[in-house]
């Protein structure tokens, strides 16, 4: 698995900036890895209001993402995208590590 940084497309950094400007008291959205889903781990978004020592803390414009150490060993190299087509929007991560996922799009396998 790579250790290479998560970086931010600008439709993502443009969604969660106006996410965030609707939030008072949260400051970042969150990204984490679970164990879990229909190939084994997930991902969770959450939006917080304080970031951890061992974060990951990406900035594009008004947008903060904190992605926690343990999370990074499973999401290095990714990028955080946001899609907004005639399925939906969604925020999706193109992890190049993962080795399959399932249709949801949030859950994957390494």
């Amino acid at each position: 698995m790579t250790q290479e940084t998560v970086t931010l497309s600008d439709a993502a950094a443009k969604r969660i900036a106006a996410i965030l400007q609707t939030e008072k008291n949260k400051s970042a959205m969150r990204v984490s890895v679970e164990g879990g889903g229909c190939s084994g781990f997930s991902y969770k978004f959450d939006l917080v209001d304080a970031e951890n020592e061992d974060d990951l803390v990406l900035e594009k414009g008004s947008a903060k993402v904190l992605i926690d150490s343990l999370s990074l060993i499973y999401m290095g190299g990714s990028e955080i995208d946001f899609v907004d087509n005639l399925l939906g929007q969604s925020f999706q991560i193109k992890n190049p590590n993962a080795v399959a996922s399932c249709g949801c799009g949030t859950s994957f396998s390494i």
